[in-house]
């Protein structure tokens, strides 16, 4: 399976949500804004940023499931301006801080968001990669996740999420 899948399978979700929510709005900032949440919510999963406690993060399973949060709302930011000609999963073998990288994958989400270029959207998957890389992910692990998640995403948009 490559991106072109993905962004195949994406694109049947989103008409699916935008059907049942009965969407007819442009929802690029309410996707931008979402995708930044979700990855707070890995973030704060793997508490990499958390000096203050001694408790670990949550389990890879946990984390793994934030991190496909978030490629969920990726692959839909670039169907909505178009930029779905990605097709290799971003390979990025760099060991980096992880608080460092989780702050400038922020930064080029927000720049995304303000300048929806082809060049920042690609900035966001590198992102993505050297994340998935330092979490120890590989694409088979964010495949597999992202094909369960999306599966229950029709389910919760079916039982009035």
């Amino acid at each position: 399976m490559n991106l072109q899948q993905l962004f195949t399978m994406q694109k049947e979700l989103d008409n699916f949500i935008a059907k049942t929510q009965n969407i007819e709005h442009d929802v690029f900032k309410e996707k931008g804004l979402a995708l930044m949440v979700e990855l707070a919510e890995l973030a704060n999963e793997t508490r990499c940023f958390k000096f203050w406690s001694t408790k670990g993060p949550s389990a890879r399973e946990v984390i793994l499931e934030e991190y496909v949060d978030s490629i969920h709302f990726i692959l839909s930011l670039g169907l909505l301006k178009g930029y779905t000609a990605i097709e290799k999963w971003p390979v990025v073998e760099e060991k980096r801080d992880l608080t460092e990288t989780f702050l400038m994958t922020q930064n080029y989400i927000l720049t995304f968001i303000s300048h929806p270029t082809e060049h920042s959207y690609a900035a966001i998957w590198q992102c993505y990669g050297l994340l998935a890389y330092n979490l120890g992910f590989t694409f088979e692990d964010v495949v597999s996740a992202y094909i369960e998640k999306n599966e229950e995403n029709y389910n919760r948009q079916r039982s009035g999420y």
